[in-house]
């Protein structure tokens, strides 16, 4: 079984919360008020990796922005520049929000990603990665306690691929030892993680939502899953 990272296993901190723990550290002192709107233009912009996507991407961000998870540096390149389009104390600020994100700190499980995991792990199914990302999450899933389920990871900047092509999944499924029909997919965005359906992989989609409004949208693929010899049942999406 395959699972994306950001919106499907894991969801970022809230952008206010990203925001002022940047502040934090770095000693950087704003009211209320003036972190509220801060974060609200933050979010507009779409500059938290994992969050909301940009209300508009700038003309000479265009590029970046379409390869952004094909590099580490196209990647910190996109995120900081839609950042830079939001005034901020220190111009530093800019590097320190970027580097924040990419934190376990940054990052919690949803409420049934361990217990689904460990289900799938307990009955010999192998499960990968797929991610579009510009870093290595490792150390999230380490930090979480997580790391001893997944058997693979494949990530876009690793490999210069970015989902939807197909062949991010082919080099997922190649990892597991399974050929793409016994695979199934986990994700959030339909037009990137549909595409594993075009190697002929099952899909199941979950809702990119705040944790506490989705507590047991993974449970589902317990019934989808095989029984660790590639073997599923017929796959569906809510």
């Amino acid at each position: 079984m395959l699972f994306d990272f950001s919106g499907t296993l894991f969801r970022v901190e809230p952008v206010e919360s990203w925001l002022r723990a940047v502040l934090d550290a770095c000693g950087v002192r704003m009211s209320g008020a003036e972190v509220q709107r801060t974060a609200a233009a933050l979010a507009a912009a779409g500059a938290l990796p994992g969050g909301s996507t940009p209300q508009r991407v700038p003309d000479e961000l265009a590029g970046a922005w379409a390869a952004r998870d094909s590099t580490a540096a196209l990647h910190r390149t996109a995120y900081t520049g839609l950042s830079r389009q939001v005034r901020l104390p220190d111009p530093g600020l800019h590097d320190a929000l970027y580097d924040r994100h990419k934190t376990p700190e940054a990052w919690q499980p949803y409420p049934d990603t361990a217990p689904v995991l460990a289900e799938l792990h307990a009955r010999g199914v192998a499960v990968g990665v797929v991610s579009n990302i510009g870093w290595d999450l490792r150390p999230v899933f380490s930090a979480h306690g997580l790391a001893p389920y997944v058997d693979a990871y494949v990530l876009s900047y690793e490999y210069g691929i970015q989902k939807p092509d197909a062949r991010i999944f082919a080099l997922a499924c190649k990892e597991l030892g399974l050929a793409p029909e016994e695979v199934l997919m986990v994700g959030d965005d339909r037009g990137a993680d549909g595409g594993a359906a075009g190697i002929g992989c099952g899909v199941f989609f979950v809702d990119h939502l705040p944790r506490s409004e989705r507590p047991d949208g993974l449970r589902p693929v317990l019934k989808l899953a095989g029984d660790g010899t590639g073997r599923q049942s017929d796959t569906r999406s809510p």
